[in-house]
Order: C-alpha cells, then sequence, then structure tokens
C-alpha cells in the first residue's frame, strides 16, 4: 500500500528533529561559522527529501548524515577558498603567524583543502573527532588497516608540506 505525502512528511519530520542538532554541531566544528553551518544542513537536509534514494539503507542513517556533513563541509570550505583566491588573486597575503584559536582553526581549515580529500577525511574524523581505526574504517567503508595507511600518510603528507614551506 502506498504511503501517503503526509505520512512521508512526518517521517522526515522525525529525522530531522533526531539527527539534525548532531549534524549541525559537526558542521560548525568543520567550518567554525554558525551561519555557514546552517546553510549546509539546510541542503543536505533538502537533498535528503529530494532524493531519499540516495540513502540505499548500506549503513545506519546516522552514518550517511555524518559523512554526507562531512562531505557538504569540504565543498563549502572548498568554494569559501576559491572566492577567496579570487578575490585575492593580485594580493596575495602576508603570512603572519597565527595568534588566536580562530587563526589556528583557519589555518587547520587550509591545510585540509590542501590535503587530498580522502586523508583530508580520515584526519578530521581521527584527530578532530577522536574516532577509532575501526569507527573510521565503518564510515568510509575500507578496513581498519587502510585506515592506518591512510593515517600514515596524513603524517607523510604533512611533512612534505613543512619542507616545501621552509624552502620557499
Amino acid at each position: 500500500m502506498a504511503r501517503s505525502t503526509h505520512d512521508e512528511e512526518a517521517d522526515f519530520d522525525l529525522v530531522y528533529r533526531r539527527y539534525a542538532p548532531a549534524a549541525l554541531r559537526r558542521a560548525r566544528r568543520l567550518l567554525g561559522d554558525a551561519a555557514e553551518a546552517d546553510e549546509v544542513i539546510h541542503d543536505v537536509f533538502l537533498r535528503l527529501l529530494e532524493h531519499p534514494q540516495r540513502f540505499r539503507g548500506d549503513s545506519a542513517l546516522s552514518t550517511y548524515l555524518y559523512s554526507a556533513v562531512t562531505h557538504a563541509c569540504f565543498n563549502q570550505l572548498r568554494n569559501a577558498q576559491n572566492r577567496r583566491r579570487l578575490l585575492e588573486r593580485f594580493r596575495p597575503p602576508a603570512p603572519t603567524p597565527p595568534e588566536s584559536p580562530a587563526e589556528i582553526g583557519a589555518e587547520l581549515r587550509s591545510a585540509l583543502l590542501a590535503m587530498p580529500e580522502p586523508l583530508a577525511e580520515v584526519a578530521v574524523y581521527f584527530y578532530m573527532d577522536g574516532l577509532t581505526h575501526e569507527e573510521i574504517a565503518e564510515l568510509i567503508g575500507c578496513s581498519r588497516r587502510q585506515v592506518g595507511n591512510h593515517i600514515t600518510a596524513i603524517t607523510r603528507w604533512a611533512s612534505r608540506e613543512e619542507l616545501r614551506a621552509c624552502r620557499i
């Protein structure tokens, strides 16, 4: 028997009330900006409402949303970085050491954007969220060993970037 639109709306309302607060906290943590985080959460839940088939049920809905919010935040950061790059094309900022937590957070977000996306995703889950290798493996759909390999690659990547910065 087909479900009515009213039932589907009620189901979506329950999903939103249950998962939106945690998704919003995640987005605020990654983006460092409440307004941008609100925008990302609305977009993620709107896409879920418009295209519910994207959630195939391979994992828990919370896992799907956690991943969707993470990727949407990466996209938001990338878009913001591209806008800044275009606006400041002929005025590169003078390098200054970070002094405040907000500046440190901005540098961290910049490093995440420069890192290959699979490594950036693992870096967020491991270093920012404090997830275990097993939890990360479940989120990204790989083995715990591969997560360990990614973390080793993150360390190597950071070392190479540090060397490049010293040569400039």
